[in-house]
């Protein structure tokens, strides 16, 4: 749904619950390109939309900067557990997920679309953590808690998975279909009611 709004997902839960692996499931039902990128408390910025180097021309001698594209630039972006980066790095999405651009090397350069970041994050861990700030939990269109399964889920998953090969899943959209997909959501006729009511919902969040 998220994706079908042009939104972005925050997934909130502890480890070895299979975000992961949905997300990459996600990607590869969707045929479209995947990144991920694993925070921590070390990277920077650069990591995430990229950097310039410096490259010389064999033949000639001369030196040039070539802007080298980050992680970022891909349909489905993985923020994995993106509040043990520092602010100023988790700072490094806004733009991206706001805009669907990067500013780098002096350019504006447009995501692939459609753009899609999910993000991860546990819920217990405190120590070697950032929380995120307001501004990037107001880029996410939902927060998703997801919890432990049930005991006859936890079965099932078992019997599905142990000693069987991952199932190749086969793709059921590409990116020509998520984006006019997307557009056909913008279409849908929203009534004065609803759209009243969307606005209370709105207002009722800010203090």
């Amino acid at each position: 749904m998220a994706l079908a709004a042009g939104g972005h997902a925050l997934l909130v839960g502890v480890p070895g619950l299979a975000k992961t692996l949905m997300i990459r499931s996600i990607a590869e039902a969707l045929s479209l390109e995947f990144r991920r990128i694993q925070f921590t408390p070390d990277l920077v910025p650069s990591d995430i939309t990229g950097s310039e180097i410096l490259e010389e021309d064999a033949a000639s001698g001369a030196r040039s900067f070539r802007f080298v594209r980050g992680p970022v630039f891909a349909n489905i972006v993985l923020a994995d557990e993106i509040n043990r980066a520092p602010p100023r790095t988790q700072a490094a999405l806004l733009e991206a997920m706001q805009e669907h651009r990067v500013t780098a090397a002096g350019e504006s350069l447009r995501l692939p679309e459609p753009f899609f970041v999910l993000a991860t994050q546990n819920p217990i861990e405190q120590e070697g953590t950032y929380p995120l700030p307001e501004a990037q939990l107001d880029r996410f269109l939902f927060d998703v808690r997801v919890g432990y399964p049930s005991a006859d889920d936890e079965v099932s998953i078992l019997r599905a998975t142990t000693g069987a090969a991952p199932a190749a899943l086969r793709p059921v959209l590409g990116a020509e279909e998520a984006v006019a997909l997307q557009r056909a959501v913008r279409d849908v006729a929203a009534s004065e009611p609803a759209l009243r009511y969307a606005a209370s919902l709105a207002r009722a969040t800010r203090p």
